[in-house]
C-alpha cells in the first residue's frame, strides 16, 4: 500500500460528495491503496507475443477464480440477491469486446499485454461516458474494476483486501469494486469514503444494501486523509468531517443514535399498507435490472416492478438476445412477482454503443439522437423480438409494456401497431399470450408533458422518469459537475410539468405513476402524494421509507402544501418551504439541514 500524503488538517475540516449509502459512522481513517496503476505500453518482437497472450490468459483465469472466491466467502452476508454482481463481472471476463480485443491488439500491433489491456480499456470507458442516463453511465465503474484486478493480476501486484480488517475503521480509497464492498466485515468497516464513484455503481448499491454509510465522489479525499485521522461521515448528507471537534462530535454521536433507532421503527412499516390516514391507496414498487433482484423487492414489501430495465440482455457482445431468451427472463420475472405485475421497459438504449453488430456510426448529441423508442422503431427486428417476448410472457400473469423517450402521439401509435401485429402473428400460430397486457409510456420529456392530454387517450398509464425530464426541462447535465447545482427537482417547472402530467392523467381516467430517482426520495413524498401519483417505483430499501411518510399524512392536508408550495417563484423557496413543513411535521426524521 502507498503511503499516505501527509498534511495539516484543521478540526472540523468539512469535505462534501455524494451521498451514497444513508447513515452516520465516527471512527478513524484506515487508507486501502485502490489508485489507478500506471502502465507502460511498449512494442514487443513477434517471438514475445506467445508470452504475452500466456501471461494474460493467466491473469483472466487468476481474476476468475479471486471472484469466484469473493461470491463463496459471501454466503451467509444476506447479500443472495446481489451477487448477480459479481457473475456480471465473471460474464464481462469472458466477453470479446474486453478479452478478445486485447488478444488481437497483442498479436495484431505488437505490443505487451498490459499495453493492449490498457488501450482496450480506454476505448470502453469513452463508451460508457457518452451515455445520457446516469444510471447505465455509471455501470463504467464494473469495466474500472475488473480493468484494475487484471491489471494488478498482469503485473504481479497484490493489494490488500478489506477482509482482513480487523478493527473498526472508516475505509478511505480511491475507489472501491463491488468485490471489495462484499467482503466488507460490517462490524469493521463500519463506513467508507471515495475519490470516485456515483449513487447508482454498484458499490453504492451493495453498501446500501449491507447498511454501511458512504459518500463517494470526494475526488481528492484519499491523498488528502492520513491513516488514524479521526473522521465523522454522514452517508444522508454527503458530507464528512476531519478531526471533529468536542462539540460536532457529541452532536454526531446524538445525530447517529437517532438515526439507528429510525431505522430500527422502519421494520414495523414493510409489511403495512401504502395508504394515508384518510384512506387514499398508493402502489410503492420496485425498480429492478435482474430477475435475480426481485425477492429482495417483495421483502421490502414492493407490490410489484414498476420499472423492468432491459438494457443489461442487450449489452454482450454476442448480440441482443433472443426471443426464447427475453421470454424466460420475463417469465421468470413475472412468475416471482405474481399476483403482482412486472412492467418492463422496452429497450432504452442507442446505436453500437450497446448493440455493436449494428456498427451505427457515433452521434454528437446521443442524449438527443437516436435512442429509446425512436431506436426501437428504426430497428424493427429488434423490437418484435422483444415484444413477442414480452407478449408471450404476459401469459403467465400481470405484465405491463411501458415505451420510454415518447415525444408524440405517433410515437405511440406507432408502438402499438409494431404489439398488435405482434400479437395476431403469435395467436395465429397458436401461441398464448397475455389477453390484459396495459400499454404505458414514460414521460421524460418536455413535449410530452406539453400534450400529455393527447397522450393519455393512447394508453393505460403514464410513468413519470424524473431523472431525464429534470434535466431535459432544466437544460441542465447533472453528470456535468459545472451544472451539477442546477438539477433541482423542486424547480417551478419541475412541479408544474408534474402537475399537468397528473392532472392529464386523472382527466383521462388512466394511471399515473413515477419510476424516476425523486419517487425514492421520503423528502419529496408529501408532494408526490399531493400531486396524485397513485403509483411510486424506486430502490426497495426505499419503499419503507416512504411507506412511514405516506401512513402519516391526510390527503386533503397535502393538498393544501401543494397550493403553497406551487405559488412560489425559486426552486430556493420551494425547497426551503418543503423542508420547513416537512420538519414541522416530521422533527424525528427531517432535521433543518435535510435539504
Amino acid at each position: 500500500m502507498t503511503a499516505s500524503v501527509k498534511i495539516d488538517i484543521s478540526e472540523d475540516t468539512i469535505l462534501v460528495g455524494i451521498a451514497a449509502a444513508p447513515g452516520i459512522a465516527i471512527c478513524r481513517s484506515h487508507r486501502v491503496n485502490r489508485d489507478r496503476m500506471d502502465v507502460v505500453e511498449r512494442r514487443i518482437s513477434s517471438s514475445e507475443v506467445e508470452p504475452e497472450l500466456a501471461a494474460f490468459r493467466d491473469a483472466v483465469v487468476k481474476s476468475k477464480l479471486q471472484l469466484l472466491e469473493v461470491k463463496e466467502q459471501a454466503d451467509g452476508k444476506e447479500l443472495g440477491e446481489h451477487l448477480y454482481i459479481i457473475d456480471t463481472h465473471l460474464l464481462i471476463l469472458d466477453d470479446d469486446m474486453l478479452i478478445g480485443e486485447t488478444v488481437s491488439l497483442i498479436r495484431e500491433d505488437l505490443i505487451n499485454a498490459e499495453g493492449a489491456l490498457n488501450r482496450v480499456l480506454r476505448k470502453l470507458r469513452r463508451v460508457f461516458d457518452r451515455i445520457s442516463d446516469e444510471y447505465l453511465r455509471e455501470r463504467r465503474s464494473d469495466i474500472d474494476s475488473i480493468g484494475d484486478r487484471l491489471m494488478r493480476n498482469l503485473l504481479g501486484e497484490t493489494r490488500e483486501s478489506l477482509a482482513d480488517i480487523d478493527e473498526q475503521v472508516i475505509v478511505v480509497a480511491h475507489d472501491l469494486s463491488p468485490a471489495d464492498t462484499i467482503q466488507i466485515d460490517k462490524t469493521k468497516v463500519i463506513g467508507f469514503v471515495t475519490d470516485i464513484g456515483g449513487r447508482t455503481s454498484h458499490t453504492a448499491i451493495l453498501a446500501r444494501s449491507l447498511g454501511i454509510p458512504a459518500v463517494l465522489g470526494l475526488e481528492t479525499v484519499s491523498s488528502l486523509v492520513p491513516d488514524g485521522t479521526p473522521m465523522i461521515i454522514d452517508g444522508s448528507s454527503g458530507t464528512v468531517i476531519l478531526k471533529p471537534s468536542t462539540e460536532t462530535f457529541r452532536d454526531y454521536l446524538l445525530k447517529k443514535q437517532h438515526y439507528d433507532y429510525l431505522e430500527s421503527e422502519l421494520l414495523h412499516y414493510r409489511n403495512l399498507p401504502a395508504e394515508t390516514k384518510d384512506g387514499h391507496s398508493l402502489f410503492l414498487r420496485s425498480n429492478v435490472d435482474f430477475v435475480d433482484e426481485i425477492l429482495a423487492a417483495r421483502e421490502q414489501g414492493a407490490q410489484g416492478i414498476g420499472l423492468f430495465r432491459t438494457e443489461f440482455l442487450f449489452m454482450s457482445d454476442e448480440g441482443a438476445p433472443t426471443e426464447e431468451e427475453q421470454f424466460a427472463i420475463y417469465r421468470s420475472a413475472v412468475e416471482q412477482m405474481e399476483p403482482f405485475p412486472v412492467t418492463i421497459r422496452t429497450l432504452d438504449v442507442g446505436g453500437d454503443k450497446f448493440v455493436p453488430e449494428l456498427n451505427l456510426s457515433d452521434e454528437v448529441n446521443p442524449a438527443m439522437g437516436l435512442r429509446a423508442v425512436r431506436f426501437s422503431l428504426k430497428e424493427a427486428k429488434l423490437f418484435k423480438t422483444q415484444l413477442r417476448a414480452i407478449l408471450r410472457a404476459a401469459a403467465f400473469g400481470p405484465i405491463r409494456v411501458m415505451f420510454p423517450m415518447i415525444s408524440g402521439v405517433t410515437e405511440v401509435r406507432d408502438c402499438k401497431q409494431f404489439l398488435e401485429r405482434e400479437r395476431q402473428e403469435l395467436l395465429a400460430a397458436g401461441i398464448d399470450c397475455g389477453e390484459n397486457l396495459k400499454i404505458g409510456i414514460m414521460i421524460e420529456t418536455p413535449a410530452a408533458v406539453l400534450i400529455a392530454d393527447l397522450l393519455a387517450r393512447e394508453v393505460d398509464f403514464f410513468s413519470v422518469g424524473t431523472n431525464d425530464l429534470i434535466q431535459y426541462c432544466l437544460a441542465i447535465d447533472r453528470g456535468n459537475e459545472h451544472v451539477a447545482y442546477l438539477y433541482e427537482p423542486m424547480h417551478p417547472a419541475v412541479l408544474q410539468a408534474l402537475l399537468r402530467v397528473c392532472q392529464a392523467a386523472e382527466s383521462a381516467g388512466i394511471e399515473v405513476g413515477m419510476c424516476g430517482e425523486m419517487a425514492g426520495e421520503d423528502l419529496y413524498s408529501l408532494v408526490l402524494v399531493a400531486l396524485g401519483f397513485r403509483e411510486l417505483s424506486m430502490n426497495a430499501a426505499c419503499i419503507s421509507r416512504v411507506k412511514r411518510i405516506i401512513r402519516q399524512v391526510e390527503l386533503s392536508e397535502v393538498k393544501q402544501v401543494l397550493d403553497q408550495l406551487i405559488t412560489l417563484s425559486t426552486a430556493e423557496e420551494i425547497a426551503a418551504a418543503l423542508q420547513k413543513e416537512m420538519h414541522r411535521r416530521y422533527p424525528s426524521i427531517f432535521t433543518v439541514e435535510h435539504v
